[in-house]
């Protein structure tokens, strides 16, 4: 017997069957639904990088700038150092804390790291600063401190800057102390080394290099005031601060920060002006504060913004790859409807 059953009823009837069909089938929607975007994790924090500049007995004021810096909550996680910065700068990242620091500064026998011989010319051969340094930071190589440092110094062959990374700390500390006319050079694996305020003043692309991604550089150099300095330290000084002065203010232009501490009339032999700088470091540091602060927190903003949209980037190019490695049903494939992978992977973000 014919069954009477309305058309309007088989119709629903059929398209029911089908829609049933497809699931068991494993046919897709035009649309795949959105899987649910996974939560945005948070950005890697920001290392702060310090680059401390040169300016021999000048180099006092950065143990000044370091502890206004941590007793105020900025924490430094790379440290590179030119001349005196090196000094500074291997003390601090094998764990000294600035106060230490600071003891050993007023104690420092000048004589102990300064050994001239006659044979030279009189110059200082740089051994006692090595042994000095060597013996503060208990003999670690450079890539065993507490915390990433690089010293820079200038290979004298090719006047290319030299960054040292690894190996004997005291011994890449004197390459890049090695005032040119006052230092006898150093000899590294053959090749000779000077201060590296020639080529690099103060080492803001050196803390780039280390992974700072903001840099506080510390500028302690001399600057040409229209007379002349009295004595041969301070004439071969200016004449370095000259010399790389140009390259000094375009690699300084790099920094986030940059703290300047009114170290001008203490002259490069001054040690008994070593508390003057000091606390000439430390006024310059509370002075650059607000800056500090301000710029770290548009940092931050700005890398946790990036940082989100690399995420999403990221989750809808996953859920395309995805929507494209599944197989369409036979009956979909019959109807001619393929995965949309461009609409699934925008709805990840949405």
């Amino acid at each position: 017997m014919r069954s009477h059953i309305p058309r309007p009823l088989r119709r629903t009837a059929l398209l029911a069957a089908a829609t049933v069909l497809l699931a068991a089938c494993g046919g897709n929607p035009t649309r795949p639904d959105a899987s649910t975007p996974a939560p945005v994790p948070p950005p890697p924090e920001l290392k702060v990088g310090l680059a401390l500049g040169g300016g021999a007995a000048k180099g006092f004021a950065h143990i000044g700038v370091i502890k206004m810096l941590e007793a105020n909550g900025i924490r430094v996680d790379t440290i590179a150092g030119t001349s005196a910065g090196s000094v500074v700068g291997a003390l601090y990242a094998s764990g000294m804390d600035p106060f230490e620091m600071q003891r050993k500064a007023v104690a420092l026998d000048e004589s102990s790291i300064r050994d001239v011989r006659l044979f030279s010319g009189g110059l200082v051969q740089g051994q006692a600063l090595q042994d000095y340094v060597n013996g503060q930071v208990d003999a670690t190589p450079i890539d065993r401190l507490a915390r990433p440092f690089a010293a820079v110094s200038t290979q004298l062959e090719t006047g290319k800057r030299t960054v040292f990374v690894r190996g004997n700390t005291g011994q890449a500390v004197r390459a890049s102390s090695s005032i040119p006319g006052v230092f006898e050079p150093v000899t590294i694996a053959g090749k000779h080394y000077v201060d590296g305020g020639v080529v690099s003043p103060v080492p803001v692309d050196a803390a780039r290099e280390l992974g700072a991604d903001f840099v506080i550089a510390v500028d302690i150099s001399n600057k040409a005031r229209g007379t002349a300095p009295s004595d041969m330290l301070g004439i071969v000084n200016q004449s370095i601060a000259i010399m790389g002065q140009r390259a000094g203010a375009e690699e300084l232009a790099r920094a986030d920060v940059v703290i300047r501490p009114e170290v001008g009339d203490i002259g490069p032999a001054d040690f008994e002006q070593r508390s003057a700088a000091i606390l000439a470091g430390e006024r310059a540091a509370l002075a650059a504060l607000p800056a500090i602060r301000a710029k770290l927190a548009e940092a931050s903003v700005a890398r946790a913004s990036e940082h989100r949209s690399r995420h999403q980037r990221e989750q809808r190019e996953a859920a395309r790859l995805a929507c494209l490695q599944q197989e369409p049903g036979r009956i979909a494939r019959l109807l001619g409807r393929e995965p949309d992978c461009e609409a699934a992977a925008a709805s990840t973000s949405n």
